[in-house]
């Protein structure tokens, strides 16, 4: 089998720029519903976003490892690359463009998507280094059930526990005594602690699939295929008693997306490494620095709602009401198309730095 399976990096490079499509509306007053966040319970094809980013770093520990000895040089790869994207993860929590260009203390945000990412790569990683695909779906399917055990049946300071958004949900209690004012939200934080348990096997699942592409099997993709539809059609039913809700990263919305990301990449797997039809390159580019498109996104997001064109408008509301609003554009069209630019420029930047050999690692 060829080294390089191109449809991974394609994946890895669409859920990027996905990331940053969903992330960068022109104003979030107006945003078509398929590019936002389910309000709760339910899904959305943004809430597929994150789930495919976790999902594809899993496939890629298969690749990147598989022939790795777990010794301390590689437990320090590990540990050095967790602890970056942790690190990147607080650095966009803190920072503010005015001196002393961090926060107040008490307003960081300590949970986040790149810190989600670090560790879940670290735990993913371990986890592969030292066991079997029998181990690691054991391991699977106790973080799965024992998430909605605890969820759903531990009482909470005398009471019921639900899944709805209030003190008596788990991971949003947890999150509040554990991080206090340095969440996402007053009451919950939707890369909170608890929650990240199931997200690991978002991860293991994405090594499964790496394992099947490693193998020498035929029709690979069929295979995945039926995983994929398996685990939505487990996912749904799991519904009916641990809602799908990507807040609380619940055990159904880890087996659906985990179903949604097989079937997808199957897709993908096809059409490029089976059928040998050359597209989307430019996502591959953006795969190729996913983690620095991805912070530079977010950074440049974040100065330029931070610039103030006047006491009441800043940067970013500028840019859109002068470039993108007019009276035959209707207001969600209008914002898409930021968004869309933005993508656009950061589809440019990583085409550049593939042509000029620049890879930064994370």
């Amino acid at each position: 089998m060829k080294e390089r399976v191109i449809s991974v990096d394609i994946f890895r490079g669409l859920t990027i720029v996905l990331m940053i499509l969903v992330n960068t509306p022109g104003t979030w007053s107006h945003v078509y519903a398929p590019l936002l966040h389910a309000k709760w319970h339910g899904y959305t094809p943004t809430d597929l976003v994150f789930p495919f980013f976790l999902f594809i770093v899993g496939t890629s520990i298969v690749f990147a490892y598989r022939n790795k000895k777990a010794d301390s040089k590689t437990y320090k790869k590990i540990t050095v690359r967790s602890l970056k994207l942790i690190g990147l993860g607080l650095f966009l929590g803190a920072f503010t463009i005015y001196f002393p260009f961090f926060k107040d203390f008490a307003d960081i945000r300590f949970p986040g998507v790149l810190q989600r990412i670090g560790v879940v790569f670290f735990f993913t990683a371990l986890l592969f280094l030292h066991g079997n695909w029998k181990v690691l779906l054991g391991i699977c399917i106790s973080l799965l059930v024992g998430y909605w055990v605890w969820m759903g049946y531990l009482p909470i300071n005398g009471m019921e526990p639900t899944f709805d958004r209030a003190p008596n949900n788990w991971a949003n209690f947890i999150d509040l005594k554990v991080f206090g004012t340095h969440m996402y939200r007053a009451d919950y934080d939707p890369e909170g602690l608890l929650s990240t348990l199931p997200s690991i096997a978002s991860s293991l699942f994405g090594v499964f699939t790496g394992m099947v592409l490693v193998s020498k099997r035929k029709k690979k993709e069929t295979l995945l295929v039926a995983m994929g539809v398996v685990l939505i059609v487990l996912g749904h039913l799991w519904d009916l008693a641990f809602p799908i809700n990507k807040a609380l990263w619940t055990s159904s919305f880890v087996l659906v997306t985990a179903g949604w990301a097989n079937v997808f990449l199957a897709l993908i797997y096809y059409l490029s490494d089976v059928k040998g039809i050359k597209f989307g390159s430019i996502f591959k580019y953006a795969g190729a620095n996913a983690i620095a498109v991805y912070f530079l996104s977010s950074f440049v997001t974040k100065i330029f709602y931070a610039i103030k064109v006047d006491e009441e408008t800043s940067l970013h509301s500028w840019l859109f009401d002068t470039v993108y609003t007019h009276g035959f554009l209707s207001a969600k069209f209008s914002s898409l198309l930021y968004g869309l630019t933005v993508v656009s420029f950061y589809m440019l930047l990583a085409y550049v730095m593939h042509r000029k050999k620049i890879f930064i690692k994370v």
